[in-house]
């Protein structure tokens, strides 16, 4: 079954097209995968509202995806959106829009039911083992969620307004960051990550996988990668002193040294010092609140897209309207601090 499945974030709005089989277990088979940095959610922590500019720039993206979605004959198409748009007032406007030029209507979904759908994609490749527990971290633009659960599914969830386009614009604006910005946007990371232990057991984690843009540019820049190269980066296990290197440096970092690294994507040079911040503290955080058992990381090039189109197909197939939302007997606590 072929699907389209659209994710559009704080930061990026992305496009993939795919046929999906079920043959005892899921198989995603890419067609395109499209990544147009958009920054919806640019000044919207300050405002309320999308700008009129932001607007324009996602509405161009999707006239260019509902040209490919028409091209390779797309069954059924589902487009959510994620933080920014939980967030303004303006809403209807980029709906209307939206729905305009795709002909199908965006779905403005809780934290809760994201978290659910990037753990979906996340562990659709990297299976997790029997009696182990899998946190999956989706660190975008303008939310973090945190998915923890095993080979049955997901078990809790949490949405928290913590990513590296809000971090940026609330803290990080110099150029390098100032040691008082890093120090206040680790504290305000730190805040959020008692929060979330506070509803969830973080600390029965045994597994980490880290998804979104943030984590597979630090994962390029941990491996020295010559290119951006996917396929190098799916699956990638990184110890956490690596990682942290890798972070220390995107994060002190100027902005003209960030845009050389081959690797990055241009959208990215101005958020990614904070969005790696945040990955460290994290990583740093769960090391410490499982006693040393967490001492690694895997990277995962499948995630919230993959869920959506997993979704999709399931729910053509069923005939029904199905979504990857956690049941009501886990934990989906909004964390809106």
């Amino acid at each position: 079954m072929r699907v389209a499945a659209i994710d559009c974030g704080t930061n990026s709005i992305r496009l993939l097209i795919a046929d999906v089989e079920f043959n005892g277990r899921t198989h995603v088979n890419d067609i395109v995968r499209r990544m147009t940095v958009v920054r919806l959610g640019e000044g919207v922590d300050e405002t309320g509202e999308f700008s009129d500019a932001a607007l324009e720039r996602t509405f161009a993206a999707v006239e260019d995806y509902a040209a490919l979605i028409r091209r390779h004959r797309a069954e059924a198409v589902r487009f959510v959106a994620t933080s920014a748009s939980r967030d303004v007032t303006n809403r209807e406007a980029f709906i209307a829009g939206v729905k305009e030029r795709l002909g199908v209507e965006p779905e403005v979904i809780r934290g809760s039911e994201e978290a659910g759908l990037s753990f979906t994609g996340a562990t659709a490749l990297l299976a997790p083992e029997p009696n182990r527990k899998v946190l999956v971290v989706d660190l975008g633009g303008g939310s973090t969620e945190f998915v923890l659960g095993g080979a049955s599914g997901m078990e809790h969830a949490i949405s928290v307004d913590m990513g590296c386009v809000r971090f940026t614009e609330r803290h990080m604006r110099s150029d390098p960051p100032e040691e008082t910005e890093t120090s206040m946007a680790t504290f305000e990371t730190l805040s959020f990550l008692e929060d979330v232990a506070q509803v969830m057991p973080l600390h029965e984690a045994d597994v980490v996988i880290g998804v979104a843009g943030t984590v597979t540019t630090v994962t390029a820049h941990a491996l020295q990668l010559e290119d951006y190269d996917p396929d190098l980066i799916h699956g990638a296990e990184l110890d956490l002193d690596s990682i942290q290197r890798s972070v220390d440096e995107l994060t002190h970092a100027t902005r003209s040294a960030k845009s050389h690294m081959p690797f990055m994507h241009p959208g990215r040079v101005d958020v990614i010092g904070a969005g790696a911040l945040i990955w460290g503290t994290i990583l740093d955080y769960l090391n410490k609140i499982t006693h040393g058992r967490i001492t690694s990381a895997l990277t995962s090039e499948h995630d919230i897209l993959d869920g959506i189109a997993m979704s999709l197909a399931a729910a053509k197939l069923h005939g029904s309207s199905e979504s990857s939302e956690a049941p009501e007997t886990a934990q989906t606590e909004e964390n809106q601090a």
